[in-house]
């Protein structure tokens, strides 16, 4: 699974981009075993019928979002600098100076007005996405049409897989939500107990787009949705602001902004990590939200429950995740499959 995560952070897929991360996992799935259909949406939503030991009672979905956050060109400057924006939830504040990526083209700078140049009250005030402004080292307009790069095109981080810890953690972006497509590569990959149907959606970081359509296509009975979630386990965060840890294991969340997680599931997903001998935790704040909001509303609903990994510097070009909590959650996750096709 490791394996999977680390080459799909590599390729670079913001919201309705998502083709080179959704052409790299057909490439996979098709050398599987017992792949009974395979197709893309026209959303671009891959969905993927596998089939099991068993013919299945219920109707059963996984899903995951392939999309990251990442940035868009807005517009060029007479000078050849590229005014950016924001394809999902980006503080502004985490592109500053930051290295950025256009695939196919070549590199650049987010910069931002010199400091010195500041006025003493300006140099307090947080940056907005107005200050975003992307150097290519383009010498004007013209050289940047010569590249190819019109308004529309995707920036992204560039970050490198880099292991921390000695080993025990990893931090690179895109690990929301490549973590879960890449558990669903390993179910894929192996055996399964019953026919389930694995979807891999788009459009997440911006309004749960693609699980919406697909779910209302594939009409489960129940749905389990693989993510990362927010770690504030840091220094001087205490009580629930600190949401989950890293090392505490799959996080299982009752509640949060856009869904009421199924109760009966929840305490089931509790209990198959005792009987498996993993940690599990839960969210302490109710915050944020994730595909499981389309999907456990579609058609006439669908019971929904929601494994996610804790995660430091969500949305950032280095998000920070423990090895052994990705571990635990698709194994909690492989669990809560066979028991949501046998309740």
């Amino acid at each position: 699974m490791l394996a999977y995560l680390k080459e799909l952070c590599a390729l670079c897929g913001t919201s309705g981009a998502e083709s080179a991360v959704r052409d790299y996992l057909i490439e996979k799935i098709q050398d599987f075993p017992d792949i009974l259909e395979c197709r893309t949406d026209s959303l671009g939503n891959l969905l993927v019928h596998k089939k099991g030991r068993k013919k299945a009672k219920h109707t059963v979905m996984i899903g995951a979002h392939m999309d990251e956050v990442g940035l868009i060109v807005r517009d060029i400057l007479p000078d050849g600098r590229l005014i950016l924006d924001t394809v999902g939830g980006i503080e502004p504040d985490a592109v500053i100076g930051r290295t950025m990526q256009i695939p196919g083209v070549g590199y650049g700078v987010v910069g931002a007005e010199p400091v010195h140049n500041l006025e003493p009250e300006d140099r307090e005030k947080k940056p907005s996405r107005k200050d975003l402004i992307l150097d290519i080292g383009a010498k004007n307009r013209e050289t940047v049409a010569d590249l190819g790069i019109l308004p529309g095109d995707a920036v992204y981080f560039f970050s490198k897989w880099t292991e921390l810890g000695g080993g025990k953690r990893v931090a690179s972006k895109a690990i929301d939500d490549r973590f879960g497509c890449a558990c669903m590569l390993k179910m894929l990959r192996d055996q399964i107990e019953f026919d389930t149907w694995f979807c891999f959606f788009v459009q997440e970081e911006i309004g749960l787009r693609g699980s919406r359509t697909a779910t209302y296509a594939i009409n489960p009975d129940l749905a389990l949705i693989l993510e990362t979630t927010t770690a504030g386990d840091l220094d001087g965060v205490t009580g629930a602001d600190r949401v989950c840890a890293l090392g505490a294991g799959a996080v299982v969340s009752f509640m949060d902004r856009s869904t009421i997680y199924d109760k009966e599931l929840y305490k089931i997903a509790f209990a198959e990590a005792e009987n498996l001998n993993i940690p599990c935790q839960t969210k302490t704040r109710i915050a944020g939200g994730n595909d499981a909001g389309a999907v456990h509303i579609s058609r006439d609903g669908v019971r929904t429950l929601a494994i996610s990994i804790p995660c430091r510097y969500l949305h950032s070009p280095y998000c920070t995740a423990q090895i052994s909590d990705m571990e635990q959650s698709c194994l909690l996750a492989e669990r809560m499959l066979i028991r949501m096709h046998t309740l």
